[in-house]
């Protein structure tokens, strides 16, 4: 273990961490977690800016884990947003909010 990648990996393992506090946040949908911990990623990553350089076998896998970790909470934050667009659309009887957007493409594909 070198010296000069305990920064990284120390960094990497707190964004493990943080990311496991995220998804939790979401599954209790406690919205102020959610935003800390949208703040305390940006943190992180602006501390680790720069440190590609130093990623050994051991840092490779953290970082493996957090992009999976990522990728996992960003489909469920995608999933929930759009079960609260569906109800609200159900409340409100508007269904094209956001269609408008998605038109084009949905019916470039139907020809």
């Amino acid at each position: 273990m070198t010296t000069a990648s305990t920064p990284l990996r120390d960094g990497l393992r707190q964004m493990l961490a943080l990311l496991e506090g995220e998804r939790q946040a979401l599954a209790a949908l406690d919205l102020e977690r959610i935003v800390n911990c949208a703040d305390g990623k940006q943190t992180i990553c602006n501390g680790l800016d720069g440190r590609g350089a130093e990623i050994d076998e051991e840092c490779r896998g953290l970082l493996d884990a957090v992009k999976r970790m990522n990728e996992v909470n960003r489909k469920l934050r995608n999933l929930l947003a759009a079960n609260v667009q569906a109800r609200l659309s159900a409340l409100t009887g508007n269904w094209t909010v956001y269609e408008t957007a998605r038109a084009p493409a949905v019916h470039g594909l139907s020809r």
